[in-house]
């Protein structure tokens, strides 16, 4: 079977929650930052308990009904869901959360779903958090346009984020794409 990339079916909200841990505890252990195993497990592991699987199969529902303001996509292999791509409209565009399980990075899901994910958001100012010693996806954004704004957080006191935006965003001193 080849890799599918499609709207997620609310049966694979599980599947979801699973891939979002297992991508953090893939990407994200970080000894200078105090970040491991298990302090990923305190602060994420929620996502795969039986409400986090029902927030997940919230959103998938909300795509599917309202498919103009939230925007999902799973990459499916023959093993199961491998990667998403979730965003959201409001004043602006939010970008994520978006992961892949490592097997399946640099194969160009990425990129596909990034396409997609544009296309979807048309012109509109689109916004993200990036961990800022995630330099591959700091790159990868960076490509599509996306800059650092200077805007920075500490989620959780621990893991450092980055605002990145793509697109005019007003007069607030956020950088504007020509």
């Amino acid at each position: 079977m080849a890799h599918l990339i499609d709207t997620p079916r609310p049966e694979e909200a599980a599947a979801l929650a699973q891939v979002h841990l297992q991508a953090w505890l893939q990407t994200y252990p970080n000894e200078d930052a105090g970040i491991d195993e298990v302090w990923i497990k305190d602060n994420l592991g929620s996502v795969v308990t039986p409400e986090g699987i029902a927030r997940w199969h919230a959103v998938i529902e909300e795509a599917d009904r309202c498919p103009n303001e939230v925007f999902c996509r799973a990459v499916r292999a023959e093993s199961g869901v491998v990667g998403f791509l979730c965003g959201r409209r409001a004043d602006v565009v939010t970008l994520g959360p978006m992961y892949f399980l490592r097997d399946a990075q640099n194969l160009g899901f990425g990129n596909r779903l990034m396409g997609e994910f544009l296309a979807w958001a048309g012109g509109a100012t689109i916004r993200l958090w990036v961990t800022a010693y995630n330099e591959g996806a700091i790159r990868f954004y960076g490509r599509y346009g996306f800059k650092q704004t200077g805007e920075r957080e500490l989620w959780r006191g621990r893991l450092p984020n980055v605002r990145m935006v793509r697109g005019e965003v007003g007069n607030r001193g956020l950088p504007t794409l020509e």
